[in-house]
C-alpha cells in the first residue's frame, strides 16, 4: 500500500506523457458516452433514486439478506464461506485450491480479489494464475496493479500494449487493435481449457435465488466460471440484492454510468454447480463473502459508501484522477471512491493525502448512479483527520496563525489588500502568474489567474456606490 507517497506519485503522473495521452483518449469515451446513454432514458433520475432506495433497504437488513443468500446457495448445491478480513479470505481460497489439486487458475476481473491481495498469495503458493479480462491480462504482463475499476489498463497506450505483447508473446509487433485482441485471445484460449479453478467477482448476489451475477464485455468471465472443475466467487458482503427485479434496476444504471452502454455485452447469472443434464459448468461452486471492514462502515457515518456498485463514474468525471491516473492513489480503489474507501479500510493515517486531493467540485456526487454523497464524505474525512491532528505540524501552525489574523478584522483586511495588489502586480499585463514560490505545486503545471488588484470587499463597496 503506497498511499503515503501520494504526492510524489501524483507528480510522477503529471509528468508522464504516455499517461496523459491515455487519459485524454479515454475521457470522451467515458464522459460523452455516459451522457449520450442517459439522454436516451428520460426516467434515469428516477432509476437512480430507485437504485439508491434498494441499496439502502439492503443495508438496513443486510444480515437477513445474507442469511437468505447463504441458504439459497446451499440449497442449489454450493458453499458459502465467510471471511472477516483479507487474510482469512485468501486462506479460504488457498484451502479450496489445495484440496482440489489445482495447478492452473483463470480469473475474471474482481476488485475484491485485488483488495484481498489474492494473486500474490496464489502465485507464492505455486499456482499458475492467469487474468483473462483483456485489461487485467495486460497489466498482469506489465506487473502492475489496475488503475481503474472498469478499465484496469486505462493508463496504457496502444503503443505500449503492442510492445508488451511483442516482448511476452515473442511474436512480431502488431499495432492494430483487432490484431492485438486476437493475439490475446489466442494466448488465453489454451489457459481456459487447462484451468482447474476459475475465480470471478460478483457484481451482484441475489438473495432469493442464491445467484451470483457478473457483467462483462468480453465473455471471459463465462469461460472462467463454466470450464474449470471449480468456480470460486469473491465478493463483498454489501453486494447482495433481494431479488431479480431489483437486479434489473441496478443493471439499468450500472452500464450507462460505467461505459456509456445501454447494457454490458454479457450479463451472466450463475446458481450453484453443474446439475445432471447440464452441458457445462463447474463440479463445485464456492462463494467467499468478504467483510474486511465493511461491517464497521455499516454502523458508522460512512455507511452510504456501501451503496457503491463500482461503476467508475466518479473516477471518469474527477479532474484530479483525470490528471494523475489511478496508480497515484496507492491502493486498489482510486479516484473519489478510493479517497473514501482507502482511509476507511487502511487507516486515516495511512492515506492522509487522499481526502485532501479533491477540489470538492461535486461532480463525483452528481454522477453517482446510487447517489453516494462523496463530496460530503471527503469533507468529513478531512474533519476527522484534523480532529485527530494527523496533518503536518506546519499546517496546524499555519492554521493557528490564520485564525489569529482572522479574529482581527482590520489586520485581516489589510493583509487581503496587500496580497491582492501584490498578486495583481505579479500577473502583469498577461494577468496570469506563471510561478508562485510559496505555491509552486499550483503553478508547476498551470498558470494562476491574477486578481484584479482589489479585494472582494473593495469591489463590492465600489459597486454599491455606483448603484446608489
Amino acid at each position: 500500500m503506497e498511499s503515503p507517497r501520494f504526492k510524489e506519485a501524483a507528480v510522477e503522473g503529471l509528468n508522464n506523457k504516455h499517461l496523459r495521452m491515455a487519459l485524454a483518449r479515454s475521457r470522451e469515451g467515458f464522459i460523452g458516452g455516459r451522457q449520450r446513454a442517459i439522454d436516451l432514458v428520460p426516467e434515469f433520475e428516477r432509476l437512480r433514486e430507485e437504485a439508491r432506495s434498494i441499496k439502502n433497504h439492503v443495508l438496513d437488513n443486510l444480515d437477513h439478506y445474507l442469511e437468505r443468500y447463504e441458504a439459497a446457495v446451499t440449497a442449489a448445491g454450493g458453499h458459502v464461506h465467510w471471511a472477516r478480513d483479507a487474510a482469512e479470505a485468501r486462506q479460504i481460497v488457498l484451502d479450496i485450491c489445495r484440496r482440489v489439486g489445482a495447478r492452473t487458475i483463470t480469473k475474471g476481473k474482481s476488485m475484491v480479489s485485488e483488495e484481498i491481495g489474492l494473486n500474490p498469495a496464489l502465485i507464492e503458493a505455486g499456482y499458475e494464475v492467469v487474468e483473462t479480462d483483456l485489461g487485467e491480462y495486460i497489466i498482469q504482463l506489465a506487473n502492475e496493479p489496475p488503475s481503474h475499476v472498469v478499465g484496469p489498463a486505462l493508463h496504457k497506450t496502444r503503443e505500449q500494449v503492442s510492445e508488451l505483447f511483442a516482448e511476452h508473446h515473442q511474436r512480431p509487433l502488431k499495432t492494430g487493435i483487432p490484431e492485438l485482441v486476437a493475439e490475446a485471445r489466442e494466448m488465453l484460449r489454451e489457459k481456459f481449457f487447462r484451468a482447474d479453478v476459475g475465480i470471478t467477482g460478483g457484481n451482484f448476489l441475489i438473495a432469493e435465488t442464491g445467484t451470483s451475477v457478473i457483467v462483462t464485455n468480453e465473455g471471459n468471465g463465462d469461460l472462467s466460471q463454466t470450464l474449470p472443475r471449480v468456480h470460486i466467487v469473491t465478493s463483498g458482503i454489501e453486494r447482495v440484492l433481494p431479488n431479480l427485479d431489483d437486479l434489473s434496476v441496478l443493471l439499468r444504471v450500472l452500464a450507462r454510468s460505467a461505459t456509456g452502454q445501454d447494457t454490458e455485452t454479457y450479463t451472466t447469472l450463475s446458481t450453484g454447480p453443474r446439475r445432471p443434464g447440464d452441458p457445462d459448468g463447474p463440479e463445485e461452486y464456492h462463494v467467499v463473502l468478504v467483510d474486511n471492514g465493511r461491517s464497521q462502515m455499516l454502523g458508522g457515518r460512512f455507511r452510504e459508501m456501501l451503496r457503491c456498485i463500482r461503476c467508475g463514474a466518479c473516477l471518469n468525471h474527477c479532474p484530479v484522477y483525470g490528471s494523475i491516473g489511478g496508480h497515484a492513489y496507492g491502493w486498489v480503489y482510486p479516484g473519489p471512491m478510493g479517497s473514501v474507501l482507502t482511509p476507511l479500510m487502511q487507516g486515516l493515517d495511512n492515506a492522509y493525502d487522499l481526502p485532501n486531493a479533491c477540489t470538492l467540485n461535486g461532480r463525483c456526487g452528481s454522477v453517482c448512479p446510487v447517489k453516494i454523497p462523496l463530496p460530503e464524505m471527503l469533507r468529513e474525512l478531512r474533519h476527522l483527520q484534523h480532529r485527530n491532528r494527523l496533518g503536518p505540524r506546519l499546517q496546524y501552525r499555519a492554521l493557528g496563525l490564520w485564525r489569529w489574523v482572522a479574529l482581527r478584522p482590520g489586520l485581516y483586511q489589510f493583509g487581503n489588500r496587500l496580497a491582492a495588489r501584490m498578486l495583481a502586480w505579479m500577473g502583469g499585463k498577461r494577468r496570469r502568474i506563471g510561478s508562485l514560490p510559496i505555491a509552486n505545486g499550483w503553478t508547476a503545471m498551470r498558470d494562476l489567474p491574477a486578481p484584479e488588484g482589489q479585494t472582494f470587499i473593495e469591489q463590492w463597496q465600489a459597486q454599491r456606490g455606483k448603484q446608489s
